[in-house]
């Protein structure tokens, strides 16, 4: 069996990692292809599933969204809706805003930016 030098492996750990390092702008066309990881719960229009419509999700008021079913933990967190707040919530709603029912998480951080990226083109119903 052949051993591969270790500074090989570091070498490759380093060049793979970068792979899964988000561009900051993120890539809505993609974004919108992840989306349907999302759509079970959530829609883009005005209507509430199990989660509140993200129509106009970036600059609201987290728990907001009239009509819609919230812990008290969201609405009670003063979180707007921003690249960075919806970032850190979809990497872990739980630890983002403990209390939340959201408990889907996006460990990808490039998944993320796309996301964000296709929601803030989704205009406010």
């Amino acid at each position: 069996m052949r051993r591969i030098p270790v500074s090989l492996l570091l070498a490759s750990s380093v060049i793979l990692g970068l792979s899964g390092v988000a561009r900051a702008d993120g890539d809505a066309a993609h974004g919108k292809t992840l989306f349907s990881r999302c759509s079970t719960c959530h829609a883009i229009t005005n209507q509430n599933k199990v989660g509140p419509s993200l129509a106009g999700v970036v600059g609201r008021k987290a728990g907001t969204v009239e009509g819609a079913r919230y812990s008290k933990a969201l609405p009670a967190s003063g979180i707007v809706w921003d690249d960075q707040t919806l970032d850190g919530f979809l990497t872990d709603p739980a630890k983002a805003v403990p209390g939340t029912t959201m408990m889907v998480k996006l460990p990808n951080a490039q998944d993320r930016a796309d996301i964000i990226a296709y929601l803030k083109t989704i205009p406010a119903p």
